[in-house]
């Protein structure tokens, strides 16, 4: 899942030092325009994003604030996946997954799932 945050310091006392998260370290995303801290709850993983510029994140924010921007389902083939969302009547965001850290990655758009925005991930080297 993936969390819209104004400032990932601010984010990470909240998820980390009071709510207790494992907290699994800091990248950042240049092509998506995010610095991420991940952090893991049991079997779930969190993403707190804090936009680093211009891109989706920091427009999610300036539109509705912070808060749940997405959540990830993970896929083992990412191709066969889009293509039974869209079968299943789904819109995709991208028609054809691209490459973010290594993972294969596609979006489904809100409006088809209820209001909230899915990500189909294909880890790079299937775990």
């Amino acid at each position: 899942m993936g969390i819209a945050v104004l400032s990932l310091d601010d984010a990470l006392r909240v998820y980390r030092d009071v709510l207790g998260l494992g907290f699994e370290g800091v990248r950042v995303v240049a092509s998506e325009g995010v610095r991420i801290a991940m952090l893991r709850a049991g079997d779930v993983k969190v993403e707190l994003m804090e936009p680093t510029g211009e891109g989706p994140v920091s427009r999610f924010l300036e539109r509705r604030g912070p808060g749940l921007h997405h959540i990830a389902l993970a896929v083992t083939d990412i191709h066969e996946a889009l293509r039974r969302a869209v079968e299943g009547g789904l819109t995709p965001v991208d028609r054809e997954p691209r490459v973010v850290d290594g993972n294969k990655i596609a979006f489904i758009h809100p409006k088809s799932t209820g209001g909230v925005l899915i990500e189909l991930v294909e880890r790079a080297g299937g775990t």
